[in-house]
């Protein structure tokens, strides 16, 4: 075994990317919950666009447009390339990538331990290179597991669920390596409570069942119009729009919906930095699934709904929280208006998934990363684990 002793103060490499929000949003989270302990000297780098901005932009942009284009041959990708092992020569070319600006950060920044929200491990091969001794980790941040977040010197998992965690082990991952933390979530996840004045702020009324839509950071969710108008055929709801950064989509909307005769029942919203104050007013959540968005979810207690979730790890994500009960895949508006008003409707089936959500709730994510991997504290490790 391998004993790490940190400094009283240690400092730490929390390496992200920006492909969406939620890689960053966790990274941020951690951030915040070592700064809550004590622990102020946490560096947040975007390895991919600091290494290789050209490529970085490129491949955000294909990412972004896969959603809408071509979402199928993304998903081919994805499920093509999940079973990949880490000594694979794609995922020894995946890992490359960044491998010299990190090798920079550990020359100048002499971290004490690293953190990845991203899978994108230059780490373990330059730790070999460099007779390095700084304990790395992963913190997974979706519900699916693509072995691209799979290596055997990384020194601790921090995943979402203990299906995942079994997943881990399976493929040789010693068990106590791995820890049932959750996905990091801003601080407003921890302690959620429906305060009367918000309902004020967001002009939204206390009485009636609130539907809250996230069209996702860049307003991407299909269809949002068409959702809005079967919805607001129901007398007894209201509709919180969050359009994320989309000002065409929120301009789409004013226009679709100013002179509708139920306008008043129609909220839209840009971008919302607090949004667990809208999620602890709604009643239900139509939403993109990714990994951080269902995560809040869950934290929240409030019931899923996917709307045509595109192949790879959000469909994959959208698949694990069905099964679970705590979320509904819907593919058409019609289909999608009538199991939101059958859950509003059925108060034992609203009971059951919101019993499903509690399952899996775990909104003290980032506090657990943080006061597990390192404030002060020793981490224990083994020799690396055999990967089949």
């Amino acid at each position: 075994m391998t004993r790490y002793m940190y400094n009283e103060d240690p400092k730490l490499l929390i390496l992200y990317a920006s492909y969406g929000d939620g890689h960053l949003q966790a990274a941020r989270a951690i951030r915040d919950a070592l700064s809550d302990h004590g622990m102020n000297r946490a560096v947040l780098v975007d390895l991919l666009a600091e290494a290789h901005p050209w490529i970085n932009e490129m491949t955000r942009l294909i990412y972004s447009k896969s959603f809408t284009m071509l979402p199928g041959l993304y998903g081919w990708m994805y499920d093509r390339t999940k079973p990949m092992k880490h000594d694979s020569l794609f995922a020894g070319w995946l890992h490359s990538f960044g491998r010299d600006r990190l090798r920079r950060l550990l020359r100048d920044e002499k971290p004490d331990a690293v953190i990845h929200t991203f899978p994108l491990l230059a780490m373990p091969a330059l730790k070999q290179r460099m007779g390095l001794r700084i304990p790395s980790c992963t913190v997974v941040t979706d519900f699916d597991l693509h072995r691209r977040w799979v290596h055997p010197d990384i020194d601790r998992y921090y995943v979402p669920t203990y299906d995942m965690k079994h997943e881990l082990m399976s493929l040789g991952i010693h068990s106590h390596r791995i820890c049932v933390s959750g996905i990091p979530l801003k601080r407003g996840f921890r302690s959620l409570s429906a305060d009367p004045s918000l309902y004020v702020q967001y002009s939204l009324p206390p009485k009636k069942p609130i539907i809250l839509i996230m069209a996702g950071a860049q307003g991407i969710l299909p269809d949002i119009a068409e959702l809005c108008t079967r919805l607001l055929a129901h007398p007894d709801i209201t509709l919180a729009i969050v359009c994320g950064r989309s000002e065409a989509l929120a301009q789409e909307l004013h226009e679709c919906f100013d002179s509708h005769p139920e306008r008043e029942r129609l909220r839209i919203f840009g971008y919302i930095e607090h949004i667990h104050e809208l999620m602890a007013l709604s009643t239900c959540l139509v939403t993109k699934p990714g990994g951080v968005t269902l995560s809040e979810a869950l934290a929240a207690e409030l019931p899923i709904f996917t709307y045509k979730p595109v192949p790879g790890q959000e469909r994959h994500n959208a698949l694990y929280l069905e099964s679970k009960g705590a979320a509904v895949i819907a593919h058409s508006p019609d289909q999608l208006s009538q199991e939101i008003m059958k859950l509003i409707h059925d108060p034992i089936r609203l009971l059951n998934c919101k019993r499903a959500l509690h399952k899996l709730r775990r909104n003290d994510a980032a506090d657990t990363i943080a006061l597990d991997f390192c404030p002060g504290l020793n981490i224990m490790v083994g020799a690396p684990s055999s990967i089949r």
